[in-house]
C-alpha cells in the first residue's frame, strides 16, 4: 500500500515520472542519433542492436505519457529529453570520430613543405595540377580517419594559410595509404625511432 501511495504521491507525479522520462528520452534519442550516423557509415550490424533498445526505451517512455496524459509536465520532459538526446548524441558521435574522411586542399602557393609533412607522418596523398580562376593550382587529395583531421588541418594552416580546403566524409575505402599515427604499430615503430635518437 505504501508503494502505491507514493507512485500516486504529487512528488512522483509531477517531479519524478517527467525527470524519468526526460532521462528516457535522452537515452533513446541518443542511441537513434548513433544509430542513424553509424547506419551512413556502414555498421549494419551495430546499427540494428542499437535500433532494439532505441525502441524499447522510448516504449517504455511513451508507455507512461499515456498513463498520464493530463500531466503537462511529463509532456514537458518528453519534449526537452528529445531535444537534449540530438545534443548528447551529436557530441558522443563527434568524440568517437568514428569513420574515414577525405580532405581536399587548392592552393596556389608553392605546396612542397605541406606535402613533405604529410608525407613524413604517413599521410597517403594524390597530386594534381589544375587551373583556378586566377591561375594555376595544386589540388591536394589526402584520405585520413577522423580522429586525424585536427592534426591534417593544422598541418594546412601551418604551412599554407591560406589554402582553400574541403572535408568529406568517406563509406568505405580500399587499398590506401592511412597514417600509421593511430595504431600500435604506428606507435611501436615510432617509440623505436626515438630511442634510437636518444642513443
Amino acid at each position: 500500500m505504501h508503494e502505491i501511495s507514493l507512485l500516486n504521491s504529487p512528488w512522483f507525479v509531477w517531479v519524478i515520472l517527467p525527470l524519468l522520462i526526460f532521462l528516457a528520452r535522452i537515452t533513446d534519442v541518443t542511441i537513434g542519433t548513433m544509430r542513424i550516423i553509424f547506419l551512413s557509415r556502414g555498421k549494419r550490424f551495430l546499427a540494428p542492436v542499437l535500433g532494439f533498445f532505441e525502441i524499447l526505451i522510448w516504449l517504455l517512455a511513451i508507455g507512461q505519457i499515456f498513463k498520464h496524459l493530463d500531466n503537462v509536465a511529463c509532456y514537458l520532459g518528453y519534449a526537452s529529453g528529445f531535444a537534449m538526446g540530438n545534443f548528447v548524441g551529436i557530441t558522443i558521435e563527434n568524440k568517437l570520430a568514428v569513420g574515414m574522411e577525405v580532405i581536399r586542399v587548392i592552393t596556389r602557393k608553392n605546396a612542397a613543405k605541406l606535402i613533405k609533412k604529410l608525407k613524413s607522418e604517413g599521410y597517403g596523398l594524390t597530386l594534381i595540377n589544375g587551373e583556378g580562376a586566377t591561375g594555376p593550382v595544386k589540388i591536394i587529395f589526402t584520405l585520413i580517419r577522423r580522429k586525424e583531421r585536427g592534426e591534417v588541418i593544422k598541418m594546412i594552416e601551418e604551412f599554407n594559410p591560406k589554402a582553400f580546403y574541403s572535408i568529406e566524409d568517406v563509406r568505405f575505402a580500399n587499398e590506401g595509404v592511412f597514417s600509421t599515427r593511430m595504431t600500435y604499430p604506428g606507435m611501436l615503430r615510432r617509440l623505436g625511432k626515438w630511442r634510437r635518437k636518444g642513443k
